[in-house]
């Protein structure tokens, strides 16, 4: 067969506009907004106080068993040994962790972050 009986290629920047419809697309970002984001673009909340909070478990009594407890004293929580624990910041959940030792004191390490909804 020879090269003069081949059909013509497709011109695909021509079909793909045919059949590809026209969509309004939005109006860019200016370059600054366009740049991505960086630990010193949040300087102005760096001194924002907040409480962090990490839950173990938690349990009931009354006022009578808490005025009991003393050193020494074990409470029986509702998670198990080597459950996630809740991180709390201003008493919103906002991850899970792990208890970690390190050198001699207890830590957290986040394994998990959780999204919460807008509302």
């Amino acid at each position: 067969m020879s090269d003069d009986n081949k059909p013509p290629l497709p011109d695909l920047e021509r079909d793909i506009d045919l059949v590809t419809p026209k969509v309004n697309a939005p109006p860019s970002a200016p370059e600054d907004q366009a740049l991505p984001k960086t630990a010193s673009d949040l300087e102005a909340v760096f001194d924002v106080p907040v409480h962090v909070s990490a839950v173990l478990g938690r349990t009931r009594m009354d006022v009578g068993e808490l005025l009991k407890l003393g050193p020494g004293t074990i409470l029986e929580l509702d998670r198990k040994v080597g459950e996630a624990i809740d991180i709390f910041v201003n008493n919103r959940l906002v991850a899970r962790g792990e208890v970690v030792l390190v050198k001699d004191r207890l830590g957290v390490t986040m394994t998990e972050i959780i999204k919460a909804e807008r509302v």
